[in-house]
């Protein structure tokens, strides 16, 4: 099996790549930053190829290039992506489009190079990683939330479209995950969006990748690695004006001249 992972450098790539190289498969990563990527290529004895993934030739060519080296791409799993959190007012335009094109195009790109090959041999899995975000507004992702909503959107429509012809589709649903992303992220995030997400502990990357693992193996839609993104990925309908509620009263809480603020300094 050939497994071609995007962003296989750190976090949630790596973790899977690590497990998948365990399990005896051909590995193949792609990141960014060449560096990184190298050590965690050589970690694991997998193929490489350095690319940003919002390029769409660099990375189709970078693709065929990989399946010249490993073979045929059995298994695609997309897991380069970026998170700028914000405040809507506040954010440059620059980085609506940026999270467009990293985080959608860039899922997309990878998948239009190889998804060809799998319906014609008539096997294969792709997986594309969305977010808890692309289940839920949250304050603070106006950028980084519809970009994972279009994530879950374009896996829901290959998913109707790729099954009949005997490939897996699959997308995944992680919270706040303990990664390099994570610690960058952290630094953007308004203070309403850490008394959202600030008492939540995150997963580990592994915990995430098992998930995606077993997703493959027994070729779910829906990778939910915790209980709360399952229940909202099966529930949101239900569940959202509930959670909307809560989200909003820590909003509240922080937001300078709001009611709420105003009762909390008088406490």
């Amino acid at each position: 099996m050939h497994a071609i992972i995007t962003g296989g450098s750190s976090g949630i790539g790596l973790a899977t790549a690590r497990l998948l190289s365990a399990r005896g498969a051909t590995v193949s990563l792609l990141a960014r930053g060449a560096a990184r990527l190298e050590a965690a290529a050589q970690e694991i004895g997998a193929h490489s190829r350095a690319v940003d993934v919002s390029d769409e030739a660099a990375l189709t060519t970078a693709l065929q290039e990989l399946e010249g080296l490993g073979g045929p791409c059995d298994v695609l799993i997309s897991c380069a992506g970026l998170a700028r959190p914000g405040r809507f007012l506040e954010l440059e335009p620059a980085v609506f489009r940026e999270m467009i094109e990293v985080d959608y195009f860039g899922t997309l790109y990878a998948i239009r190079a190889v998804a060809p090959g799998m319906v014609e041999r008539g096997r294969g899995s792709i997986v594309a990683v969305s977010s808890a975000a692309g289940l839920l507004g949250i304050y603070g992702y106006s950028a980084y939330g519809p970009a994972k909503f279009a994530v879950r959107g374009l896996m829901e429509s290959l998913r109707a479209e790729l099954t009949p012809h005997g490939v897996h589709v699959g997308v995944v649903f992680p919270p706040d995950v303990d990664t390099p992303q994570l610690a960058d992220e952290n630094r953007f995030k308004p203070a309403e969006t850490f008394a959202i997400s600030g008492t939540i502990k995150p997963l580990s990357p592994e915990a995430v990748a098992a998930s995606i693992v077993l997703g493959i193996d027994k070729r779910r839609f829906l990778i939910c690695p915790d209980t709360g993104t399952k229940l909202l990925a099966r529930l949101g309908g239900v569940l959202a004006p509930v959670l909307n509620w809560s989200f909003d009263r820590k909003v509240r809480s922080v937001t300078p001249g709001s009611a709420g603020a105003r009762r909390a300094d008088r406490r």
